[in-house]
């Protein structure tokens, strides 16, 4: 009789925890998609989304791509985040703290295998490190540790059964909530230093008008892409930067807010005009 009581019991603790599946699962894509973009875009800045688009060289085009992409992973967060709110009456339920770290492991995992299938390989439009001459191994390796690794981990996971009366799925859900909210502000700021003043100018603006641009304002240019349409610049009157967009400028800003991939752009010299 216990033997049968137990068997029955066994598929119904698991449809109870059904619906904590899926924001389980966004929360880990959500995370590898963070984990992406602070890491590889901005700190080692091996890559951006768009890096291999001969078409979208502009350091304007791949930095609102950046953008985008991470708007995207702080819409699925934040779809996830109020997935588990509705649902936190499972939360407290037996084996929920296993089945919420395995789906957030495995959405983690297959964020990484599907960019590694899709963006490197099928739609070539980045790769891992684009510097390297031989990408193909950074990007199995990255795969590896970053794809499969997660996916077998989070497998195990969802196979542990908890015993009768545990959940852990309130600790696991905070520690997901947590380290979401983390990640969405990482992935705008700026890096330590970072004191100037970046402004982004509009497509059709030369880097002539830019620079004049910036003169007229009284900035100290620091530093400015190859592409002459992001500038870095000490401005000692805050309010020149009207006078910047009266002249072409699509975004002037300043510290975690000006942050993101621009901050983070490798600085190249200024060039003569």
């Amino acid at each position: 009789m216990d033997t049968d009581h137990r068997h029955d019991e066994a598929p119904t603790r698991a449809g109870a925890l059904t619906p904590l599946k899926l924001p389980g699962f966004l929360l880990g894509v959500s995370l590898g998609g963070f984990f992406d973009g602070v890491l590889l875009h901005q700190i080692l800045q091996w890559h951006h989304l768009l890096s291999a688009v001969q078409a979208a060289q502009d350091l304007r085009t791949q930095l609102l791509a950046d953008g985008l992409f991470h708007a995207l992973m702080y819409l699925l967060a934040v779809a996830a985040l109020w997935g588990l709110w509705r649902r936190r009456a499972a939360l407290g339920r037996a084996g929920a703290g296993a089945l919420l770290g395995g789906m957030a492991l495995t959405g983690f995992g297959a964020w990484h295998a599907l960019d590694a299938v899709l963006s490197h390989w099928l739609l070539g439009i980045h790769r891992i490190r684009m510097d390297s001459p031989h990408p193909l191994l950074w990007d199995l390796g990255w795969l590896v540790v970053f794809g499969l690794v997660p996916l077998v981990m989070g497998a195990w996971a969802l196979r542990r059964r908890g015993p009768p009366g545990s959940g852990g799925g309130r600790a696991a859900a905070v520690s997901l909530a947590l380290a979401a909210l983390v990640a969405g502000p990482l992935a705008a700021r700026a890096p330590q230093g970072a004191d100037q003043t970046v402004v982004l100018f509009a497509p059709g603006v030369s880097a002539g008008q830019a620079h004049q641009a910036l003169a007229a304002a009284q900035a100290r240019i620091v530093w400015v892409d190859g592409s002459g349409g992001v500038w870095g610049v000490a401005l000692d009157d805050p309010s020149a930067r009207w006078a910047l967009y009266r002249r072409g400028a699509l975004w002037v800003g300043q510290g975690a807010l000006a942050g993101g991939c621009v901050s983070w752009t490798r600085r190249a010299a200024a060039p003569r005009v």
